[in-house]
């Protein structure tokens, strides 16, 4: 999948694009059901909320072949090769839950900012592709967006250790404030398929979900494969060290694995 002219500006302008039912029910119906067997495991990779709740599996190519193809889709991958103009390797991948009435916050903030302070990340040049396992609708803890603060680079942030079991990177509530005043909030809504390709250094967070829907949405960080991160301060299973270039999979490739596991079942 190839972006148009009119895409590449529209992500230049405003940091991020939305792509709805990106892939068919059949290729998420698959992923969503293997995304709750990993929630039920005892990995390492597995992190919950205070409730016991699932929030985040790292990880997930590495040790389920479903997951490892969607992580190899040339619709997720030749986009943002074309826009780096050269490979990318996988920097991070993770399946973050927003459990029925258990979701929590995720704060606001920039992954680049994560990238750059924690795993040594050289420049903003890698980008997450989030994939949506359900349907996101205004309701169950959507992704929020301020457009357009990408363009104001890498922002001063806290470390936030205490808020949330996954520590972040957060932005003070003057520097979103003037940054929603001047470019507004987003929350992109969907089917399950819908696919969101967005900046790093674009501000975002997403609110609890305390309704009775799920909201599971798959992230790929692809990094030029030039950008290579430089520090190893954090967990291999989380800020990934094989710098390989992802070698893409046929179009078809997770549809027949969808057809095969219906058949096996």
């Amino acid at each position: 999948m190839k972006l148009t002219d009119q895409q590449l500006a529209e992500f230049d302008e405003l940091g991020y694009l939305f792509t709805p039912s990106c892939f068919s029910e059949a290729e998420i119906q698959v992923l969503r059901d293997e995304a709750e067997e990993i929630y039920k495991s005892d990995r390492k990779e597995v992190w919950r909320e205070d409730t016991g709740a699932p929030r985040t599996a790292f990880a997930a190519h590495t040790y389920n072949e479903a997951f490892r193809l969607l992580g190899s889709h040339p619709r997720l991958i030749d986009p943002v090769s074309q826009l780096f103009g050269e490979q990318v390797y996988m920097h991070q991948y993770k399946i973050n839950a927003k459990a029925p009435f258990d979701g929590a916050v995720w704060q606001w903030h920039q992954d680049y900012g994560t990238w750059a302070r924690d795993d040594g990340m050289p420049e903003p040049r890698a980008m997450n592709i989030a994939v949506f396992l359900d349907e996101v609708m205004p309701i169950n803890g959507p992704l929020m967006f301020i457009p357009k603060s990408h363009k104001r680079g890498t922002l001063d942030a806290s470390h936030d250790t205490t808020t949330t079991s996954y520590p972040l990177w957060t932005l003070d509530n003057d520097t979103v404030t003037e940054l929603a005043d001047a470019g507004g909030i987003i929350a992109p809504t969907g089917p399950a398929g819908s696919v969101m390709m967005f900046h790093g250094n674009l501000v975002h967070a997403s609110p609890p979900n305390i309704t009775p829907y799920p909201r599971k949405i798959v992230y790929l960080t692809l990094n030029a494969v030039s950008n290579h991160i430089t520090k190893f301060n954090r967990e291999d299973w989380i800020a990934h060290r094989d710098f390989t270039p992802i070698d893409p999979v046929s179009d078809d490739a997770l549809l027949e694995y969808a057809r095969s596991h219906s058949k096996a079942a």
